[in-house]
């Protein structure tokens, strides 16, 4: 059998780790009501798959408000700090972690040659606030996040750098494997030359997932071939 090559896991975080109960969304709603007055800033597009600038910034052009980095990063400071309220006022039954994850996280850290990390449009911050909730943020030593840059593809490559580096082998030696819930996530894959593996746990279906190009998708962890893909390949 053929040796693994050096694994790069990017986990994406709300409707593939967890669902938060709608925590983000209503955080946003308080960030902007506290700034503009204006709890409806996001309310006119889908935050599905979107980094926290890319919301932030789109949001500020729908209430008229030029999208400045001073004004997005005002906006993403008062979301952190509601968010670290909200998340705690969600009921168990509503924010959790999803069906398998906490397994397939654990086996692929006991994996030697294996790195595991996040790949997300959530700041880092926000990464910590959201999965310090079901207690696996100190899974995950390293990633892309959103404050790494406001273009998926690119955080999802600046987090595939960060694992092979964590290696100690170049990145082109690497099989990078992105974990997702959208068609974002799949593109962000496709965008740096890696695996994808869907998940159905978030707004699209494992039948929406592949059509986008995912190369397997599940329902959730738990399907029988899961986790032996994730950690076996190809």
């Amino acid at each position: 059998m053929e040796a693994m090559r050096p694994t790069v896991l990017l986990f994406d975080i709300d409707g593939t780790l967890i669902t938060s109960g709608g925590s983000g969304r209503r955080s946003m709603a308080l960030a902007f009501h506290e700034l503009y007055q204006r709890r409806d800033a996001c309310d006119s597009f889908s935050l599905s798959g979107m980094t926290d600038q890319a919301i932030v910034r789109k949001a500020l052009v729908a209430i008229g408000v030029e999208a400045t980095p001073e004004a997005i990063s005002a906006v993403i400071d008062s979301y952190l700090q509601h968010l670290a309220e909200q998340v705690l006022r969600v009921d168990d039954r509503t924010y959790r972690l999803h069906p398998g994850m906490r397994e397939a996280v654990d086996a692929a850290l006991s994996r030697p040659g294996f790195a595991v990390g996040l790949g997300t449009g959530n700041v880092r911050e926000g990464a910590r606030i959201k999965l310090s909730r079901v207690g696996i943020h100190d899974r995950f030593s390293f990633g892309g996040f959103g404050c790494d840059h406001e273009n998926r593809v690119e955080l999802i490559r600046h987090g595939a750098r960060s694992g092979a580096a964590r290696l100690g082998v170049p990145l082109e030696e690497c099989r990078v494997v992105v974990i997702g819930d959208t068609p974002k996530d799949v593109d962000a894959a496709k965008g740096i030359g890696a695996r994808c593996i869907g998940v159905g746990t978030g707004n699209y279906s494992p039948a929406d997932l592949l059509a986008a190009g995912a190369d397997h998708a599940y329902a959730d962890f738990t399907a029988r071939e899961a986790l032996s893909i994730l950690l076996d390949g190809p």
